[in-house]
């Protein structure tokens, strides 16, 4: 960073998070010293093909370890915590800075990952954490999870504020956010702003989560068998709601799906979730009470096809069987790309009978997490930043972000739309693109980390649509002949008893091009062999079918 950065400049950037939701990570960087706001992972797009995560690359952090102060971590997400793990295999990191239910949330995490020790501070909100040059202060923010926090990191040059992820909800089922503090800010003097840009498209204030509550008790006086419930696991105020509906209904609850196991066991001790004794019930004795006193609460809202309500909607769950007069409540909404996966198991909900009950304008199931347009210019009015810089969005997200602070008061050119990467260099006089260091994507399948490349991904996309096919010769090495024809194996291309013509043409082909290269041949080339192959079939195969399947040359040698 010494030849992107002058001496006095602090250096803003993300390693994840912009051009995409999820996997935020932010560094801030001055001198000799690098402070980390969260460490989050992205859950994969449908044509990831095998993956389970998406996390950032860590090659600058693993380089500048030795500069690494502290993490801060801002709330409990899986998209703000869920790379610790990950992080902490390739890079020291001497503190982790939580709070609350963040906290326990990390520390579950990492019970799941033995062999890795973290060192997690609980911070208060009041607290001003001394880390050198760069200091950290917060403010408590409403979000759809408990403790959630801005952060404020003091530099020599300024005071740059990092958001978090927050809405404007005046009437909180949680701890007020905390306005004075955030006004307080802005009266003092704020050098940049970094800003959640998630629903810069919505030109609203979000509904309130108090509203979201009144509207689920109302739907559960109406109902009259079970209340089977989908929503995120992350989302502690939202199964508080449901859980207040549930014993004002005199309902026993269930809860299924192992993060919303943990989600509740979690919110539970910390006394997030309260419920009378015997409200809760083991998930093997649902059939021991009437339908019309059971709620049940499960993960799946997103169309997961390994959640438990997709396994509900596909009759494959051990322990739930959809019966006449079920209700299903979604209380969420779609995530981007997620749409069709919903359709698909709200449609098996319906096919089995049951009554199926989406968040609309009319029932107002859920609300956002993220702040809309509306408080996105509230809080930019509120900290009156000389710079800023639109984080956690979509391009097009940070781009309208942009022109909101524009719109309240950010002068022209003072607002910068960056990708993963992009180096921001701040003083209290001036702030320019300084340059680049390395960012991108990481592919986490199971327990492996790196290597799952681009080519990996492109060879599953390939054998999803297309197959394989392989064609397995022998040829004598001394004597440079092939011995018998060519064997040609499909899997996921053709059903090879019912295409034998075009199965017994591909050995035909390979058989007299082999022969031919063979007789060319001084001495035995395997991959000369492999090549010539792959090039003629792919050829061949695509005039015929207009397919691209996986070409698997085998050569077997016997001297």
């Amino acid at each position: 960073m010494q030849n992107l950065l002058n001496k006095n400049e602090v250096g803003v950037f993300a390693l994840g998070g912009l051009g995409e939701v999820g996997k935020n990570m932010y560094v801030v960087e001055y001198q000799d010293e690098i402070i980390i706001i969260d460490s989050g992972i992205l859950f994969p797009d449908d044509y990831l093909l095998g993956i389970d995560y998406v996390i950032p690359d860590y090659t600058y952090l693993y380089e500048n370890q030795d500069k690494i102060k502290a993490l801060v971590i801002t709330h409990g997400h899986e998209d703000h915590i869920g790379g610790i793990p990950f992080l902490l295999r390739q890079v020291k990191i001497p503190k982790i800075y939580a709070s609350g239910m963040a906290v326990s949330l990390i520390k579950n995490k990492m019970e799941q990952h033995k062999g890795f020790r973290a060192n997690i501070i609980e911070f208060q909100e009041y607290e001003k954490l001394i880390l050198g040059k760069l200091n950290i202060s917060f403010f408590r923010t409403n979000h759809s999870i408990p403790d959630s926090f801005g952060v404020v990191i003091h530099t020599p040059e300024g005071v740059i504020v990092h958001t978090g992820d927050f809405k404007f909800d005046f009437t909180p089922t949680g701890p007020d956010a905390n306005y004075h503090k955030i006004a307080d800010l802005g009266r003092r003097g704020v050098l940049l702003l970094l800003s959640d840009s998630t629903n810069a498209e919505l030109n609203e204030f979000s509904i309130s989560e108090k509203e979201v509550a009144e509207n689920i008790k109302v739907i559960f006086t109406k109902i009259e068998g079970r209340a089977i419930v989908a929503t995120f696991a992350s989302n502690v105020h939202r199964v508080q709601q449901i859980v207040e509906a549930s014993v004002a209904a005199k309902r026993k609850i269930a809860v299924y799906g192992r993060s919303m196991l943990r989600t509740v066991e979690v919110g539970k001790d910390m006394g997030y979730i309260k419920a009378p004794a015997g409200t809760f019930i083991e998930p093997h004795h649902i059939n021991k009470y009437p339908a019309n006193q059971m709620t049940i609460i499960c993960t799946g809202s997103q169309g997961e096809p390994l959640a438990a309500l997709s396994r509900i909607a596909a009759g494959s769950h051990r322990q739930i069987k959809l019966m006449e007069g079920d209700t299903v409540i979604f209380s969420s909404s779609p995530i981007p790309g997620n749409q069709q996966g919903i359709e698909k198991t709200i449609n098996m909900l319906f096919r089995r009978g049951a009554n199926v009950i989406i968040n609309s304008p009319l029932t107002d199931t859920h609300t956002s997490g993220h702040a809309g347009q509306q408080e996105q210019k509230l809080m930019l009015k509120l900290v009156k930043p000389r710079y800023f810089m639109p984080i956690h969005g979509e391009y097009r997200m940070q781009k309208i972000h942009s022109q909101l602070a524009l719109a309240t008061g950010v002068k022209k050119g003072r607002e910068f739309v960056m990708d993963n990467g992009d180096v921001l260099a701040v003083t209290r006089n001036s702030a320019r693109i300084a340059g680049k260091v390395t960012a991108g994507s990481i592919y986490v399948d199971g327990n492996s980390i790196g290597g799952i490349g681009n080519i990996v991904i492109r060879d599953r996309k390939l054998l999803s649509e297309d197959g394989l096919l392989s064609a397995i010769i022998t040829v004598n090495k001394d004597k440079l002949k092939l011995l018998g024809k060519p064997v040609i194996i499909s899997r996921g291309f053709i059903y090879m008893k019912a295409h034998t013509d075009l199965t017994n043409e591909i050995s035909d082909i390979v058989e007299r091009e082999i022969v031919k290269k063979l007789s060319s041949m001084k001495s035995l080339n395997i991959n000369s062999l492999k090549r010539l192959i792959t090039r003629i079939l792919n050829e061949h195969i695509y005039n015929k079918t207009e397919r691209n399947p996986m070409i698997m040359p085998v050569v077997m040698v016997v001297e």
